[in-house]
């Protein structure tokens, strides 16, 4: 099975800085899985953009996929409010 690498922008980071660690334990396991499956079910597609979303609880995971070097970036996470902003 082809696993992806994952690797996050530097605001992404700041963004999980600022997050309770109860919910930081889940974020990394949700963002974990998807080396495996980066298109998991429940997962959306930005329209007009290469960035997909998911969620877990009240946040969101914003990424994209680059399929040929099999890579993820994590772009923004953040309270599901937040995330548009």
């Amino acid at each position: 099975m082809v696993e992806y690498k994952i690797y996050f922008k530097g605001s992404a980071v700041k963004d999980l800085d600022t997050i309770s660690k109860k919910d930081l334990k889940r974020i990394i396991n949700r963002i974990d899985l998807l080396k495996e499956d980066p298109r998991p079910p429940g997962c959306e597609k930005f329209s007009g953009q290469e960035r997909y979303r998911v969620r877990q609880g009240n946040y969101r995971i914003v990424y994209s996929i680059q399929e040929d070097v099999l890579t993820i970036w994590v772009v923004k996470v953040g309270h599901r409010r937040d995330v548009y902003r």
